[in-house]
């Protein structure tokens, strides 16, 4: 009997210490699961009604995309005959817009600035809702200003009464910035929530690669 006592004791702290073990991994498992289970939930979380809201969003963001981009095309390369002779080339950032703020008529300063900043809204604002890839500030404003870029170039030497100016697309791509900060980047994380930039894949595939300590 004396032997037989230290025999069962031993077996009945091992059992005990395997219990406590499996305790601690049952309690770890849902607080686990609290982690990961929402974020999970949230990125795979897409049904049908979503997707569909999502592709008519997109879809009139591409036709009034495509429609500003015809008014802007129609203003700008439309001949001006009256300006022959006075509309010269300026390559000089900020010398037009000094030129309209030190007009006497505000209206007309107003309406010179206040309209080539609208011709970028709505490439900050619609374009990143279209194209995932256009999202970022950076991005966006690089687009419209090469947009534009063209728009002028196409001016100076194809339209009659029109020359290069660089503040149209100072002014443009500012505009662009106007409107991807308050609503074109929320606007573009809806319709594209899965959309991760490079600098997050990037930083994922770091984390990884490097060892778990």
């Amino acid at each position: 009997m004396a032997v037989r006592r230290p025999g069962r004791s031993r077996k009945t702290a091992e059992a005990g210490a395997t219990g406590a073990e499996a305790g601690a991994t049952a309690e770890a498992g849902p607080k686990a699961g609290a982690r990961t289970g929402p974020k999970a939930g949230a990125r795979t979380r897409t049904g049908p009604g979503g997707l569909l809201m999502r592709a008519v969003a997109v879809t009139f963001a591409l036709l009034c995309l495509a429609t500003c981009v015809a008014v802007v095309l129609e203003l700008t390369l439309r001949p001006s005959p009256a300006s022959v002779g006075i509309a010269h080339t300026n390559l000089r950032p900020g010398a037009t817009i000094r030129l309209y703020l030190d007009q006497q008529s505000v209206r007309e300063a107003v309406l010179q600035i206040g309209g080539n900043i609208l011709i970028g809204v709505p490439f900050g604002l619609l374009l990143p809702a279209i194209w995932p890839r256009a999202r970022g500030l950076l991005r966006v404003i690089a687009i419209t200003s090469l947009v534009i870029l063209l728009v002028e170039l196409a001016q100076h030497f194809f339209v009659e009464g029109r020359a290069f100016d660089v503040d149209d697309i100072i002014l443009a791509a500012f505009g662009s910035a106007l409107g991807y900060l308050p609503l074109g980047r929320l606007l573009a994380r809806w319709a594209h929530p899965r959309h991760r930039h490079w600098w997050q894949r990037t930083r994922d595939s770091l984390l990884r690669r490097s060892p778990v300590g």
